[in-house]
């Protein structure tokens, strides 16, 4: 069940404006094409917002050179590619929406790396509970007739970890027809910070850019899912230019940009 069809009482498009109207910290770029000034596009995954907004802002004023980004869940951004949207770099939330680009020789299988790992956890708004331990009680024990917030397993890879760690800890068959899903892991963190729902699934750096309105209330076991790796590349069509940005975002300098919103960096030595 989408989010939208269990709320009655709103006014029609209340909902959607209500996630458009997300705080900058939260909000989730709609994939706007590149500027006439940018030199370069990127198209990565939902939860690099902050942290690749960053590092792309001292890039440019290390070289002068703009950095276009459009965010969104990684598989329709993969698909946005293969269709034919100019972008010059992919980075993916899981390794299946870069193995579909790869398959379809749009990457450059040299320029492949694994560039950041992250974690899965389970957040509350700031007036729910401290701890929630994850068992099928006492999750649904906490949203009692509301709603778990998560992306769409379908095609956002937040939820793919998700349905498989709620599923490995025996809570998926007391949630799954309770589920608030989101199109991104950001709209799903969206809707646990706006107190529309009891309880979300997100990735550990979406809560810590939410720390204001959200609160970690569980972590998932690492072996209750898939690790989590967000891989990196140059697409087939890239400029000549991106490799220089690639090689500087996963190396020393673009580093600290990411562990500071809590990724783990896999490539910098």
């Amino acid at each position: 069940m989408r989010f939208s069809s269990f709320l009655p009482g709103f006014p029609r498009g209340f909902l959607l404006a209500l996630t458009l109207a997300a705080t900058p910290a939260l909000a989730l770029d709609s994939a706007p094409p590149a500027a006439a000034t940018s030199s370069l596009t990127v198209f990565a995954a939902a939860s690099l917002k902050n942290a690749l907004g960053e590092a792309s802002a001292a890039w440019k004023a290390k070289t002068g050179e703009d950095i276009a980004v459009s965010y969104a869940a990684s598989f329709p951004l993969a698909r946005q590619i293969e269709a034919g949207a100019p972008a010059d770099i992919f980075i993916g939330a899981d390794e299946e929406s870069m193995d579909y680009l790869a398959g379809k020789k749009l990457v450059n299988p040299e320029s492949r790396k694994d560039f950041l790992s992250n974690d899965l956890v389970l957040v509350a708004p700031t007036a729910g509970p401290d701890k929630v331990e994850l068992t099928a009680a006492a999750v649904t024990g906490v949203l009692k007739d509301g709603r778990l917030a998560m992306g769409d397993p379908a095609s956002v890879p937040a939820g793919k970890y998700g349905q498989a760690a709620l599923t490995k800890l025996a809570i998926w068959d007391s949630v799954k027809d309770h589920l608030a899903l989101a199109d991104s892991v950001r709209s799903a963190l969206l809707y646990v910070s706006r107190g529309e729902t009891p309880l979300g699934v997100v990735y550990l750096t979406d809560a810590k850019a939410a720390a204001k309105e959200t609160k970690v209330v569980a972590t998932f076991p690492e072996a209750s899912h898939a690790p989590i790796r967000y891989p990196i590349a140059l697409t087939a069509a890239a400029k000549a230019s991106a490799g220089k940005f690639l090689s500087w975002l996963v190396g020393p300098e673009g580093a600290p940009f990411f562990k500071k919103q809590g990724f783990g960096v896999l490539t910098a030595k």
